[in-house]
């Protein structure tokens, strides 16, 4: 069975991934064959509609849409706002953003610089990943092409409510709470239909008894909105430490590479979310390090990038 990796940074590490994919690509074989890469999401700064962490991603949408179609791989866009209001769906950037990627179409004058041999047709798919249904609504009436994701912001720690999430037709994923990742008893209860739209989120660092996570979530959809608003406090008995992967790993709801192969892909989940939009660039090539690539080839990999003179790792 193929796993799916769903990567943090479309517009956030656009040059870690202009780096990493012709790796990806032309040598195969320093990777497990058993997974595959299912979709890089990401938003760009000062982007209305998004949401989940404040983003910072600087990369001009044209090249970025150009990356994706250059190696076949679905762009999703992260706009999982959770405060929405009918005034903000006319937003001018999120638009263009979403005409952009809807067909995934390449214009001429980028295929010549991004992808010289790519033709106007795209097999890829792209996707939305939301939160609030008056966005999703309103995407979906104007840009069909899509499909939609439904959001970890939206703190489903309970199984019957991310059931029936589940059962939504206009979604093709759900990413639950982390939370829910080992609650096995109920997760295999799922009909093969269901299990096949859990999209796990693996690596969370938050603390697995915090109860603020919807409010630290609301905040950052303040704050995308350009709305005046206090910084969220973590709750966190270690929050001083910031993202450790170290830390995410000693997580109860953690979900390592041998979990995925032992436990998830045979009881029939395929689909694996990487946090890490808000993190340094270094930090996610260990996230590829880890879930992606052979230990044998890790250090190849890892120079190839590193020694890689037009990226700024940090």
């Amino acid at each position: 069975m193929k796993i799916y990796y769903h990567l943090p940074g479309l517009f956030e590490f656009y040059d870690l991934y202009k780096a990493f994919l012709p790796l990806w690509r032309e040598h195969r074989e320093y990777f497990y064959d058993w997974c595959e890469i299912g979709s890089i999401y990401g938003a760009p700064s000062d982007c209305i509609w998004g949401g989940g962490r404040v983003g910072f991603g600087d990369a001009e949408p044209r090249k970025v849409a150009a990356l994706m179609h250059k190696y076949g791989i679905s762009a999703r866009l992260t706009f999982s706002n959770s405060l929405i209001r009918e005034e903000h769906l006319a937003d001018t950037r999120c638009n263009k953003l979403c005409k952009l990627f809807e067909s995934g179409a390449v214009p001429n004058a980028d295929k010549s610089r991004e992808n010289p041999d790519a033709n106007e047709t795209r097999a890829v798919q792209n996707g939305i990943i939301v939160h609030s249904d008056l966005l999703l609504n309103y995407i979906k009436s104007k840009y069909p092409s899509f499909y939609f994701v439904s959001s970890t912001t939206k703190v489903i720690t309970d199984f019957e409510q991310f059931k029936e999430e589940l059962d939504r037709e206009e979604f093709r994923y759900v990413v639950p709470d982390f939370r829910l990742n080992k609650q096995f008893d109920k997760l295999n209860t799922l009909t093969e239909t269901q299990k096949q739209k859990v999209e796990f989120l693996c690596n969370e660092c938050c603390w697995f008894g915090c109860y603020d996570r919807k409010k630290c979530y609301e905040n950052v959809s303040q704050k995308s909105l350009g709305e005046k608003s206090e910084d969220h406090v973590c709750v966190s008995p270690t929050a001083q430490r910031g993202y450790r992967f170290s830390d995410a790993m000693k997580n109860p709801g953690f979900i390592g590479i041998e979990d995925i192969q032992n436990i998830y892909a045979p009881a029939g989940f395929q689909h694996f979310k990487i946090e890490g939009r808000s993190l340094g660039s270094a930090l996610i090539l260990e996230f590829l390090l880890y879930y992606m690539t052979k230990p044998e080839h890790q250090l190849k990999v890892r120079e190839e990038i590193y020694l890689d003179s037009t990226l700024d790792l940090f």
